[in-house]
């Protein structure tokens, strides 16, 4: 991390120009034509103030290379030519990373001698680079794609594998040969061009094959099999190339095929991945719900296949995603579509026929259905089964009325099958529930422990983050090292020592777990000599505590007109503003202790249990008492401008 300079990092991707102490560039993150991305050099920090994407060197290579957290470290490591090492591993663990790592060589291996072959070999050039010639493929999408070509010899690549000396076991299972009964080691591709399958950070997992010749007893395309290191239902080809544009477009084109992918990149949408001909999963899903909300899904336009790919787009509608649907005319795919049309009138058509998925299928199956009732019947249940699985109740709404208005029924009925579907379902998570914690104690109808109302529980605390915790977070991030005060026996007593113990005293924690964590780290390290909080945060291992230590030493964070008052990097001005921050923490814990007592108090239950009641309104008036003595003590100290 002392290493890693932040302007030196972002100049890799981003043209910064001087901007006083400061650098400015345009925002790699979204479309913009007046800078507004601003690194900091003191700060060794980023920030886009139009997106609001950015953090440290390391938040920048995660979120602009869409790496992990020890990806990206490894990836600073590798420019600063400092090695990373990772956790000591068990022997097993050792054998395991050993066999990935291997599986991974020969790809990258296999993936170099297929490109070799494509290039320079005479029959690659004369039967390879004619076929993606003859698909209009320029030479930069050849290379960006990483094609290439496997030799008609059925034992071409086994026998240069072993040459080489690579294990014909992991040839094996790589899937790039097979053994035949006759223990003969053969290739799987050979004489087919050859499309590597990348993981999301550009390593080679698998291929795909398609054959060249017209021998219908053939497969036209043959993939990998799946192995430790591949799972066709968690890969999702293309997406390493198109990670960075569909997170500026916010928006992903899904597809069927590599040619799919490859012609639509040529024409400029490079915002684009394909399933590969496999059914949609979930794996694939949450790789895609990783960049962007927003799918559009592109159908052939003679595709026999549309309806029964409408359970795919359910799982992607459960997943709170934003669906488009977009058909393509008749006898055109992506790939024949894009080859007829320039770059602006693909995209054009794209912006004017994609329409809503809801309004699609409602579309789609009111044509399929006519005038008979039964199918209309079905067509109303199985539209109303897709708008139930949408996870937000205002876009529910929204789609229930469209859906009444095109189907001709009443915005009510559609509601009311809407909730039936929710109930039933509930009931049966409640049910599967109640039988996996069967004998715990728990309500048996509900699957849950049911809370006791008696003041013990009075006042639990809900997992929200409110502005006072967050207000001394940031003084905990900033000055959690400096001395605060003096003990009696002249020990120092630090900021986050003090701010823990405090709240410690007085039963209390905060109410983000991840802000109880950053307090508690922060009290543990900070009678260390040289700890310093900032680049303690800032360094850690934990991406989620690093990116928020950024975020919250930010010079725009918003401070009330009171709060603001000492919050200067005057270190002095701490032994006023921490007791406040505190005061004001403990006050609004007050009264949200007291509002959820009042709530309690209007519920039957509790009015006709007199014990219960008596034990509440006691808690309320104790509160109330020192409510009374928090707004003396915050009167007291209100400085007036």
């Amino acid at each position: 991390m002392e290493a890693a300079d932040i302007v030196d990092v972002v100049k890799d991707f981003v043209t910064l120009r001087k901007a006083g102490v400061n650098y400015k560039g345009l925002c790699p993150f979204h479309n913009e034509k007046t800078p507004s991305f601003v690194v900091s050099p003191s700060k060794q920090l980023c920030k886009c103030f139009s997106c609001g994407k950015g953090g440290n060197a390391v938040h920048f290579i995660m979120e602009h290379e869409q790496m992990t957290y020890p990806e990206a470290i490894k990836w600073l490591g590798n420019k600063y030519g400092i090695e990373v090492q990772d956790k000591e591993l068990t022997d097993e663990e050792k054998v395991a990373a050993s066999a990935r790592e291997s599986l991974f060589v020969i790809n990258e291996w296999a993936r170099d001698y297929f490109i070799n072959l494509l290039h320079n070999h005479v029959d690659g050039v004369a039967i390879g680079m004619a076929y993606f010639r003859n698909r209009g493929f320029r030479d930069d999408i050849i290379q960006k794609f990483q094609l290439g070509f496997a030799l008609p010899s059925r034992d071409a690549l086994a026998r240069e594998a072993q040459q080489k000396g690579f294990n014909p076991e992991l040839l094996l299972k790589t899937g790039l040969c097979f053994r035949t009964d006759d223990g003969r080691l053969l290739d799987r591709y050979h004489g087919r061009v050859i499309f590597p399958v990348h993981t999301i950070s550009g390593k080679v997992v698998a291929f795909g094959g398609r054959i060249l010749s017209s021998d219908k007893k053939l497969a036209k395309y043959v993939n990998s099999p799946e192995s430790i290191i591949y799972s066709k239902s968690k890969e999702l080809y293309g997406l390493y190339q198109a990670k960075h544009a569909i997170v500026k477009q916010n928006r992903c084109f899904l597809v069927e095929g590599y040619t799919d992918v490859i012609s639509m990149h040529q024409s400029g949408i490079e915002n684009v991945v394909a399933s590969s001909g496999t059914s949609l999963t979930e794996g694939q899903i949450r790789l895609i719900h990783r960049f962007t909300n927003n799918i559009t899904v592109l159908y052939d336009g003679d595709s026999a296949g549309i309806k029964a790919s409408l359970r795919g787009i359910d799982m992607l509608l459960a997943e709170g995603m934003n669906i488009k649907v977009l058909l393509l005319p008749d006898g055109d795919d992506p790939d024949s579509f894009a080859r007829k049309h320039n770059a602006a009138g693909f995209q054009e058509y794209l912006e004017q026929h994609q329409v809503d998925f809801i309004r699609f299928k409602t579309g789609l199956l009111l044509e399929d259905s006519g005038n008979d009732p039964i199918k209309r019947a079905g067509l109303i249940q199985d539209v109303v089964n897709s708008i139930s699985v949408i996870p937000d109740r205002i876009i529910r709404q929204m789609y229930a009325k469209e859906c009444a208005s095109m189907l001709g029924i009443s915005e009510q009925l559609v509601v009311s099958e809407i909730a039936k579907i929710k109930k039933e379902k509930a009931k049966s998570e409640r049910t599967a529930s109640a039988q996996k914690s069967e004998g715990t104690g728990e309500n048996e109808e509900a699957g849950v422990t049911t809370p006791d109302p008696s003041p013990s529980s009075i006042g639990s605390q809900p997992a929200t983050t409110r502005k006072e915790e967050e207000l001394l977070v940031r003084i905990i991030v900033r000055f959690g090292e400096q001395v605060l005060f003096k003990a009696e026996d002249d020990s120092d007593i630090k900021v986050a020592a003090f701010i823990a113990s405090d709240l410690e005293a007085d039963g209390l924690e905060m109410h983000s777990p991840l802000f109880q964590r950053m307090l508690n780290e922060a009290a543990s390290h900070c009678r260390n000599e040289d700890f310093h909080a900032l680049n303690y945060f800032l360094a850690h291992p934990d991406a989620e505590i690093s990116k928020t230590a950024a975020q919250l030493c930010e010079d725009r964070f918003q401070l009330s007109q009171r709060q603001q008052i000492g919050f200067t990097e005057d270190k002095d001005r701490l032994q006023e503003l921490v007791p406040r921050l505190l005061h004001d923490f403990k006050n609004t814990e007050i009264k949200e202790e007291m509002k959820k007592l009042l709530m309690q108090l209007r519920s039957p239950e509790i009015m006709n249990d007199s014990e219960k009641c008596l034990a509440i309104m006691s808690r309320y008036k104790e509160l109330c008492e020192i409510e009374k003595q928090f707004a003396q003590i915050l009167g007291d100290r209100v400085i007036m401008p």
